[in-house]
């Protein structure tokens, strides 16, 4: 058409014709009308001809002196029964000498349904396949899809969440989101295909990847321990090669602390190159942060006098590592405090911690490995609350409230390691970290497990005083029989933890027994009121499912994350993410998301990418951060109306999914 409009040249006005007879152009003209009017007649299947003369029948401002636009059409495949083109009439300039047959034949790659999309000026997923596709790498990365300008202007068009009900909003990606009524053939053809529809949902979200599943598959596997005669050695370096992450903690005199994988003598030589690389940085008044070698990513932090490394071959970004030894660190400090810590390493450089430390390692552990099978919690720098009526959650702080004992700091309710309730001083509140580390402490590790259903246990909460200890009190419940003394922590007839606590929190070092004394109080006002079967009803029923928040929906998993209230709030696992392995590929890409949409020095407010067996979405605004996912089939419009449907779900819960304010005194 370019090249047409170019050769095209200015002619005479209408008005110089006048009243002149008719010229063989106009005869022409009229010929031409004619033979439109007979080729109307026919039905083409051919969707190029039905471009071709719906060119040709849009009418002209001046059909005496502007040519033809069309010129010669590309020659077509033969269709004797028809002859429309060989008997066509010869326009106004046919005394002009043809152009050059064009090069470009005949085509059928042009359907009659992209011709409708285009004539609807509809975006459509098709434009986004034509397009070069990164190269996806399997069970880990994902190709990432770059937003254009115009998707970028419409998501900041509707950077506030559209929360009316029932009615069409605007997605986050500028597209109408109203709800489309399905035909009764095409209902009928979606039972007729139904069995095909569940065959695609059973599938798994991540491409096949059987290296990455063997080695996680022995993550967590002890290592051989070294013969005497080393014998062994080469096979127990290869074990230790093999683990895809690995935490150190070594003292600034090279000393090793602690190590998740292997002992002291397999340790050694490593934790002796690591501190020779961070020594050299720290004589030139240089900080080391981190070093990649191959496909292992190294991040160092420094704490005084205390070195810790992470090293992995996961998909995780510095910061996200960064936080995961924050964690550890503040797990030392809650076993010896900060001021202890630095006397020790004051008095001689070369400092033995880990005497002082001892008995600790199995709580290091659980929160190393709960690293590496993937934390929402750590990753959001947020905690999870047990969903219950606002009715119900303000009962239970009003009984807190009403049996608090006088030399109370904090106290909690906990339940299969979600937030219940919490009663605080005003003006305070508990660190995320340290209720992370106390989570840690009661459900991952085995120490506190071993102590029966009752435990008074001195730490430190660095996030609140790292200079001093607090004491603990904590009490586990059996929700059938509430106010009986237990020997073992409950267990459910499944083997899950299914287990409730009551965390009292106090300054005084004897106190035990006036906690104590609370504890029974406030669980005999809890069974009066009902409050004890709310929660072993809400602990029973568990996470919803992404179809029971939204009908419907495709989604497969998402996070949503309220920065107002630090918590966040998620669906059930099932039935896609029920194995170690699928929960751990399900974090890898939410660590991928989080990486790109926090990214310095540009942070987006909406991030989406795609590959062949998934599509995912991250969302942020100043009140919330918000992951999606959702299968490869999934178009963006249905993606962005289930992200909005789910904001609105969250608006409607917020007082029964997050604990606001809680109970103060």
């Amino acid at each position: 058409m370019e090249e047409e409009s170019t050769t095209a040249e200015p002619h005479a006005p209408a008005s110089a014709a006048g009243s002149a007879p008719p010229t063989p152009a106009r005869k022409t003209s009229i010929a031409s009308a004619k033979s439109k009017d007979h080729t109307e007649q026919h039905a083409f299947t051919n969707p190029t001809l039905n471009i071709i003369h719906s060119l040709s029948r849009k009418p002209s401002t001046n059909e005496l002196s502007i040519p033809s636009r069309e010129g010669t059409p590309p020659p077509l495949p033969p269709r004797p029964q028809l002859g429309l083109l060989s008997s066509r009439p010869s326009t106004a300039h046919s005394s002009t000498p043809p152009r050059p047959q064009l090069v470009s034949k005949a085509t059928t790659q042009l359907s009659l349904t992209n011709t409708q999309a285009i004539g609807n000026e509809t975006r459509d997923d098709s434009s986004a396949s034509s397009a070069s596709k990164p190269r996806n790498f399997p069970g880990v990365h994902i190709a990432s899809r770059n937003v254009s300008d115009a998707d970028d202007s419409a998501s900041v068009r509707s950077y506030v969440p559209t929360t009316e009900a029932g009615g069409d909003g605007e997605s986050i990606l500028g597209e109408v989101m109203g709800e489309q009524e399905k035909t009764d053939q095409e209902k009928a053809l979606l039972r007729t295909l139904g069995h095909r529809f569940e065959d695609t949902e059973a599938q798994s979200m991540f491409m096949p990847d059987p290296e990455f599943e063997a080695m996680f598959g022995h993550e967590f596997d002890e290592i051989d321990d070294m013969a005497m005669d080393g014998s062994n050695e080469e096979a127990v370096m290869r074990q230790w090669r093999a683990k895809l992450k690995h935490f150190l903690i070594l003292s600034s005199a090279g000393k090793p602390i602690y190590s998740r994988h292997g002992d002291d003598q397999l340790i050694t030589n490593y934790i002796g190159v690591v501190q020779t690389i961070i020594s050299f940085y720290q004589s030139t008044n240089d900080t080391l942060r981190g070093f990649t070698a191959g496909d292992v990513r190294f991040v160092v932090m420094s704490k005084g006098p205390l070195n810790l490394v992470a090293i992995t071959r996961l998909p995780e970004n510095d910061s996200q590592l960064r936080a995961q030894l924050e964690a550890l660190y503040m797990q030392v400090l809650s076993t010896l405090t900060l001021p202890s810590m630095e006397r020790m390493f004051a008095a001689r450089a070369n400092y033995d911690l880990r005497r002082p430390l001892q008995g600790t390692e199995t709580l290091l552990s659980a929160l190393a490995d709960g690293f590496t099978r993937g934390s929402p919690s750590t990753l959001l720098s947020a905690l999870e609350c047990l969903k219950l009526r606002k009715s119900r959650r303000t009962i239970i702080n009003n009984t807190l409230l009403k049996t608090r004992s006088e030399n109370l700091l904090y106290g909690l309710i906990v339940a299969s390691g979600k937030l219940v309730s919490v009663v605080r001083p005003k003006k305070h509140s508990l660190h995320p970290g340290d209720l992370h580390l106390i989570f840690n402490m009661l459900f991952e590790a085995g120490s506190v497990k071993a102590g029966g259903g009752e435990n008074w246990i001195p730490l430190c909460l660095p996030g609140f005083n790292n200079t001093g200890y607090l004491y603990m009190y904590v009490s586990f419940l059996n929700l059938e029989h509430p106010t009986e003394q237990i020997q073992e922590r409950p267990r459910t007839s499944d083997g899950a933890d299914d287990e409730v606590a009551v965390l009292l929190i106090s300054a005084e070092k004897e106190g035990f027994f006036e906690l104590r004394g609370m504890r029974d109080d406030l669980v005999e006002n809890l069974q009066r009121n009902g409050s004890i079967d709310a929660i072993r009803t809400a602990v029973k029923q568990g996470r919803p499912k992404c179809t029971d928040i939204v009908p419907g929906s495709p989604l497969r998993h998402f996070l949503y994350k309220s920065r107002g209230n630090v918590q966040f709030t998620m669906p059930s696992y099932a039935p896609y993410f029920e194995g170690a392995l699928e929960r751990r590929r399900l974090l890898n890409l939410y660590n991928k998301l989080h990486s790109n949409l926090h990214n310095k020095p540009t942070t987006l407010k909406v991030h989406h990418e795609t590959n062949t067996t998934c599509i995912a979405l991250a969302w942020s605004t100043p009140l919330f951060e918000l992951y999606a996912v959702a299968p490869a089939n999934t178009s963006r419009a249905a993606l962005a109306q289930s992200a909005n449907k789910i904001i609105q779900w969250v608006r409607k819960e917020e007082e029964r999914v997050f604990i606001i304010g809680g109970a103060v005194f």
